[in-house]
C-alpha cells in the first residue's frame, strides 16, 4: 500500500484541470504533500498541482466548526428550503452521483457553472443531431483543422501538442503536413497552429458577432450556392470560397469550437450551421465536428445527470420526478427571479470559481484555497479529486473516462462523503 505521506516520483499522472485529461504527467511529491509537475506539464497543470496542501477547517457564519457541525447546519438549511438550487457542480463522477441523490431527496434543481456555454451544444443535439469525432480520431486522421472563434490553447494548452502535431499516428500519416485554419475571432494566439516545418496557419479573422454570418456564407458555398458579395464580416468572399474548396477536397477535415467562447445571441444557431455544414461535407468526403469542453467537470455533470435522470443538467426534482428546462432552470434565472431560496455551490477543482453574489442562504463545498468575497452561511472545504482522493473524470470528447488518482495525504473529505452525510441527516 502506498504511503501518501512519503516523498515519491509519480508517473503517468492524469490532470483533471481541463477537458483534455492529459495522462502522461510526471509529478514529484515531497514529504509535506507538496506536488510539483516535472514533465509534460502546461501552465494550468503546474498551477493546479502546485497549490500547497491546505487543511482548512469548515466554517459556519465565518467561524471555525467541526465537519459534523457544518454538515448538520447545511442539512438544517436544506431541510427548511422549499426551492433549493445545487449549482457549480465542479466535481468528478462519484461527487456528481452524490449531488443527484441529494437533489432527488431534497427536491432541488441542478445546474453547472459552465452551462450557459454548453447548452448551446445540447440544444443542437436535441434539435437536429450532429456528427462528431473523438480526440483519438483527430490525433490519427485529421488533415485539415478549422478552428472556430478560439485559439483553443487558452482553454486546452496542450491540444496542438497532443492532437495535431503529434509525432506518430496509427495510419502512418505525416502529421507535420496537416493544415490549420483559424476562422472568426480577433486577437487570438495562433502560434500553436504553426506547423513543425514552420508553415503558418491561415487566419480569417472577424468580430465575434459576425461569426453567424460567416458560417452561413461558408455553408452556402459548400452547398454550391453563388453569393453576390465581396466579403462577409470583413472576410473576403474569395477566401471563404477557398476554404470551402479545401474542406471539400480534404480527406478528413475537423471543425472544432468551444461553445463557451461563442458569447453572442442565439449562438446555438451558429453551432447548428456548422454541424449541418459537416453533414453536407460527408456526402462526398469525410468531415467531423469536435466540440471542446469538459473544464470544471462539466462532462461529468451531464453524463451522470443523463444516465440517472434521463436529462442533462438544468433539471429539477421539485415535482418529485426529474423535469428538464434549459431556460427556466438556469442558475442565473433562478437567482435573479427569486425562485430559488437556498444555494448549494460546488467547486472542488478551482478555487477561483466562487458562487455568484446572492442574499440567499448559501452553503459552499469548495477548494480549500477558495477566497470568498461574501462569507457563506456554511463553508465546507472538500478534497480535490485527482490529488486528495480518487475519482473518475470524463474527457472533453465525452466518450472516454479515466481514473484520477489520489496523490498525497489529506484530511479533507471528498464531496461524496460530505453530501452523503447531509442526505442522511435530512
Amino acid at each position: 500500500m502506498e504511503n501518501f505521506a512519503q516523498a515519491a516520483t509519480l508517473e503517468s499522472v492524469t490532470c483533471p484541470f481541463c477537458g483534455l485529461l492529459c495522462d502522461d504527467l510526471t509529478v514529484q511529491r515531497d514529504a509535506a504533500g507538496k506536488l510539483d509537475v516535472t514533465r509534460n506539464g502546461c501552465q494550468k497543470s503546474i498551477t493546479f498541482f502546485g497549490r500547497a496542501p491546505n487543511q482548512a477547517a469548515p466554517r459556519i457564519a465565518g467561524k471555525n466548526a467541526t465537519l459534523a457541525e457544518a454538515v448538520a447546519k447545511a442539512a438544517e438549511l436544506l431541510g427548511r428550503s422549499k426551492s433549493p438550487l445545487i449549482a457549480g457542480l465542479g466535481t468528478e463522477v462519484q461527487g456528481m452521483r452524490a449531488v443527484m441523490s441529494l437533489a432527488d431527496k431534497a427536491g432541488a434543481t441542478i445546474d453547472h457553472m459552465n452551462s450557459n456555454g454548453f447548452m448551446r451544444n445540447i440544444q443542437v443535439i436535441q434539435n437536429s443531431g450532429w456528427q462528431t469525432c473523438t480526440l483519438t480520431e483527430v490525433r490519427n486522421r485529421v488533415d485539415l483543422l478549422v478552428v472556430l472563434g478560439t485559439d483553443i490553447v487558452s482553454l486546452f494548452p496542450r491540444f496542438f501538442e497532443r492532437e495535431i502535431w503529434n509525432k506518430e499516428s496509427m495510419f502512418g500519416q505525416d502529421t507535420s503536413k496537416r493544415e490549420v485554419v483559424y476562422l472568426g475571432g480577433r486577437n487570438i494566439d495562433t502560434s500553436a497552429g504553426v506547423a513543425p516545418d514552420g508553415r503558418k496557419p491561415d487566419v480569417l479573422p472577424c468580430d465575434p458577432e459576425c461569426i453567424p454570418d460567416v458560417l452561413a456564407a461558408l455553408r452556402a458555398l459548400i452547398n454550391g450556392k453563388k453569393l453576390h458579395a465581396a466579403d462577409v464580416g470583413g472576410i473576403a468572399m474569395t477566401d471563404l470560397q477557398n476554404l470551402a474548396d479545401r474542406l471539400k477536397a480534404a480527406k478528413y477535415s475537423v471543425l472544432t469550437w468551444a461553445a463557451g467562447t461563442l458569447n453572442f445571441p442565439h449562438a446555438e444557431l451558429a453551432v447548428q450551421n456548422l454541424t449541418e455544414m459537416i453533414k453536407t461535407l460527408n456526402l462526398t468526403t469525410r468531415a467531423s465536428g469536435l466540440p471542446l469542453g469538459g473544464n470544471e467537470g462539466e462532462m461529468n455533470a451531464n453524463q451522470v445527470s443523463a444516465w440517472i435522470s434521463g436529462y442533462p443538467v438544468r433539471t429539477s426534482y421539485a415535482s418529485q420526478h426529474p423535469e428538464y428546462d434549459p431556460y427556466h432552470f438556469s442558475t442565473d434565472k433562478l437567482l435573479a427571479s427569486g425562485e430559488a431560496d437556498t444555494l448549494f455551490w460546488v467547486s472542488s477543482f478551482n478555487p477561483d470559481r466562487t458562487p455568484p453574489a446572492t442574499n440567499l442562504p448559501t452553503v459552499v463545498f469548495g477548494h480549500a484555497d477558495m477566497k470568498l468575497e461574501n462569507e457563506p452561511d456554511v463553508f465546507i472545504p472538500v478534497g480535490t479529486p485527482g490529488m486528495d482522493h480518487n475519482g473518475v473524470y470524463f474527457r472533453s470528447d465525452n466518450v472516454v473516462s479515466l481514473p484520477i488518482d489520489r496523490l498525497r495525504q489529506s484530511a479533507l473529505p471528498s464531496l461524496n462523503t460530505v453530501l452523503t452525510a447531509i442526505e442522511q441527516a435530512l
